[in-house]
């Protein structure tokens, strides 16, 4: 059996949290932050929307069926090199983006098939 090149890495595994409404410079927050990071050069990065959730206010917000989902929480994540990590995180905080973060150390890889 051909095994494909499995390359793996040290990083951070990045996390911001806010509201799906929430807005900085015009925009959408998460669409603001993707922004950021596609401006840096960043690999990737993704947006998750929770079904239901509270925050530090201990508000439970939930989707039902008739309403629309805009004040639940979203989820935007990205793993990275420490270097990126770092510089995406100082862009943020620069910004004045009111938010909630989470990060971690991770070990990452990139499977690729083996050549035929």
């Amino acid at each position: 059996m051909n095994a494909g090149r499995d390359m793996t890495y040290q990083g951070v595994y990045l996390r911001f949290f806010m509201h799906a409404t929430a807005r900085h410079g015009g925009m959408l927050l998460y669409e603001w932050i993707l922004e950021q990071a596609k401006r840096e050069g960043l690999a990737g990065g993704s947006v998750f929307r929770a079904i239901a959730g509270f925050g530090r206010h201990g508000v439970l917000h939930e989707e039902h069926f008739f309403e629309l989902a805009g004040d639940l929480p979203v989820k935007v994540e990205f793993i990275l090199r420490e270097p990126e990590a770092e510089r995406l995180l100082e862009i943020v905080r620069d910004s004045g983006a009111a938010l909630v973060y989470a990060r971690a150390p991770t070990a990452f890889g990139v499977l690729e098939p083996a050549p035929r």
